[in-house]
């Protein structure tokens, strides 16, 4: 368990759970209280990871000792996984990410890391990324209720508003604003001095959601990955998405292979965020709405090429 991740007191009831450097499965959440009443943006990806998070908002303010309300942003692990601990409260998402719920379960995750030695150059990468996760035990905890666009709900005194902008990362994604605070949290719309990973598309989704943010004009934005930023991070990422697109597109226009495109995109000052191997999902994504007809990369291809570019 990293002993960096913290809890940030953001002002005004409202609080964000930051776990550095913010790569693979180092995902952050949040915390709205108004009075007695709570909401919580997201659980971690194991139960160790979300019960320390839990332990310490219940420290910070009596209002998080029971959670009234729990909104995952998406249906990755790494933000709903700790459900289950958030007992009693009503679990909140976009009906295409309740659709998508089941698709990669703690058991999945649990599996690829059993067998990763028999996985070569992919399975060395899974456990450099995942391995530091407990899987196993974790019981999947479904949403209660969901909404397609827009829900405004009442945090005591405060109005939250649930915005849909999927799909983009992935297929339902959701970002959460807090008006009379000028905070936004994006769930994995935005990743802070990492490089986004782009499961579902299409890009101009995503593109659109960062400019969705911006037009919010929020002071303090609270990212799925990495540091807290400003506006200024919403546009660094749709700067990215931006280039990656239009590279990808004129490797696909020219006929080379995904493999090929992702080790020839050139990234640039993009090379130093984290994680840059996710131009090999960026690429393949990017192909797929092209209309790429050749082979698609299966999940142990995706993650082998990811090894490949990986520094």
């Amino acid at each position: 368990m990293r002993d960096d991740a913290r809890l940030e007191d953001l002002g005004g009831g409202l609080f964000a759970w930051l776990q550095p450097n913010g790569s693979w499965g180092l995902s952050n959440a949040g915390l709205i209280a108004d009075e007695e009443a709570s909401l919580l943006v997201d659980t971690l990806y194991d139960l160790p990871l979300t019960k320390r998070m839990l332990d310490a908002m219940a420290d910070a303010t009596p209002a998080a000792r029971k959670i009234d309300t729990l909104v995952n942003t998406h249906a990755n692990g790494d933000h709903c996984f700790g459900n289950e601990l958030v007992e009693g409260a009503r679990i909140i998402t976009s009906t295409a990410t309740a659709e998508e719920w089941d698709e990669v379960p703690p058991a999945v995750m649990e599996g690829m890391l059993a067998n990763a030695d028999q996985m070569g150059k992919a399975g060395e990468f899974l456990k450099r990324s995942f391995g530091a996760y407990q899987f196993k035990g974790i019981t999947p905890t479904r949403p209660t209720e969901t909404f397609d666009g827009q829900m405004n709900i009442q945090v005591g005194d405060r109005t939250v508003e649930l915005i849909e902008v999927g799909p983009a990362h992935t297929r339902g994604d959701v970002i959460i604003h807090v008006p009379s605070t000028r905070t936004v949290f994006t769930g994995d719309i935005l990743f802070i001095e990492g490089t986004p990973i782009m499961w579902e598309g299409p890009v101009a989704n995503w593109i659109a959601a960062c400019e969705k943010i911006v037009a919010l004009d929020p002071e303090v934005i609270v990212p799925g990955h990495g540091p807290l930023t400003d506006t200024e991070g919403a546009v660094a990422v749709r700067d990215y998405l931006i280039y990656v697109r239009d590279e990808a597109r004129k490797r696909f226009d020219a006929g080379l292979s995904i493999r090929d495109a992702a080790h020839d995109i050139a990234l640039g000052d993009y090379s130093a965020w984290l994680d840059s191997e996710r131009i090999a999902v960026n690429v393949a994504t990017l192909y797929r709405e092209f209309g790429h007809t050749g082979p698609a990369l299966g999940p142990l291809e995706t993650f082998e090429l990811m090894a490949e570019l990986s520094r």
